[in-house]
């Protein structure tokens, strides 16, 4: 089973965004016995909370599941733990450089390095920018599902 899990500053917006989305992509494409999906945060800011109320309206309006959840923070063993660990933007790759001491397996990736672009995905706590957020995440996660699949 090949491990995925997405990382963002707290684990309330744009990673447990990528979580649900590729959840239900995964879950479209019937491979949900191949790939496990799972969100956590670099820094300590929002641990315990539950998905932000912009993310979890976006995700209802999308059609997309998700769950009560609590925001987590990225261990050590998770790096050892996981196949592919994606950042969302250049300061979550510093603190997951930094937390893998950088990065020896080469598991870590930008979101969306995965739909061939060099830049991170913007951060809607800050944006307010729900709409510009998911897009990315879709493309990102679309890209990354196919490229998991043809591999």
């Amino acid at each position: 089973m090949i491990k995925i899990m997405f990382v963002c500053h707290g684990n309330i917006c744009r990673s447990p965004m990528a979580e649900f989305v590729m959840k239900d992509l995964v879950r479209r494409a019937g491979l949900e016995n191949e790939i496990f999906v799972a969100s956590a945060a670099c820094r300590r800011d929002e641990i315990g909370s539950d998905t932000y109320l912009g993310t979890r309206e976006k995700l209802d309006e999308m059609g997309i599941p998700y769950t009560k959840r609590r925001a987590v923070q990225i261990t050590k063993a998770d790096y050892e733990n996981y196949d592919c660990i994606v950042g969302m933007d250049d300061e979550n790759m510093r603190d997951l450089q930094r937390l893998s001491a950088g990065d020896p397996k080469k598991k870590l990736h930008l979101l969306m390095e995965f739909a061939g672009e060099d830049r991170g995905v913007a951060d809607p706590w800050y944006t307010g920018d729900f709409d510009t957020t998911y897009m990315d995440v879709l493309k990102g996660c679309r890209a990354l599902l196919k490229r998991l699949h043809s591999a």
